[in-house]
């Protein structure tokens, strides 16, 4: 039986003044291979054709973390803390993003998928938790720290698409992350909020599989709640390449 073709999101990374390498986190490839899907890079810098014709051969799309969504997308006026801006790549995974909702293809965000998700359906960030949201707690346990600390728990919502997964009213995570949903996009659910109430996860009702978490579960992988969200994942994919 052919594995399920999920597609990673990618980023591009500076090489040299006159040529730059397109990177994904090797984590998330292992992540999706480990749990039984066959994980393809979605390369920058294609067309909206082929990003078209991509989609139509993929039965899953991951939307991974990195630099920040331009803030023009959401209205919000540009911050200082605001770093690595690639229009290219805001660019395509929107396009991939609509095309996934109105194709019901499976999707999951982390981190910056999270907010890439809010932003394409219609919701806004915080450019800067901690410059604006002065009750906050910390969330930007980054670069000095292990891509595995966990700093803080989720309270999962009981009823959630997510509740079942993990199994877990609440789990403890890993925290990356500077900016977060400000308002929510009209349809979509919260699912989990940090202690401080920043929004951890959220779902699209009525899609077949339409999830993404604000923290990294690639790095937890030693913890069976995280191992379940990318099997969960991988196994709507595969119901989905057989219709």
């Amino acid at each position: 039986m052919p594995y399920p073709l999920i597609g990673i999101t990618t980023a591009r990374r500076p090489h040299t003044e006159v040529r730059s390498q397109i990177v994904v986190t090797e984590a998330y490839v292992q992540a999706i291979a480990v749990n039984g899907g066959c994980p393809v890079m979605i390369p920058l810098g294609l067309s909206s054709q082929l990003l078209d014709d991509l989609l139509e051969r993929l039965d899953g799309i991951l939307f991974t973390g990195g630099g920040d969504i331009d803030p023009a997308f959401y209205g919000a006026a540009p911050h200082p803390s605001v770093g690595d801006v690639d229009p290219d790549r805001d660019g395509v995974e929107l396009h991939l993003l609509e095309k996934a909702v109105g194709r019901g293809v499976p999707f999951l965000g982390i981190c910056r998928g999270l907010q890439l998700i809010n932003v394409g359906l219609g919701g806004s960030l915080y450019t800067d938790i901690a410059a604006q949201h002065l009750k906050a707690m910390r969330h930007d346990y980054y670069p000095d720290f292990p891509r595995d600390y966990l700093a803080h728990p989720v309270y999962v919502h009981a009823g959630s698409r997510l509740a079942g997964i993990l199994e877990n009213s609440h789990v403890e995570v890993n925290s990356l992350h500077h900016q977060g949903i400000d308002q929510l996009a009209t349809g979509l659910l919260s699912t989990a909020s940090a202690p401080d109430g920043i929004v951890e996860a959220v779902e699209l009702p009525g899609h077949p599989f339409g999830l993404a978490v604000q923290w990294h579960p690639e790095w937890l992988g030693a913890f069976a709640p995280m191992r379940a969200l990318f099997l969960a994942f991988v196994n709507a994919a595969e119901g989905f390449s057989k219709q």
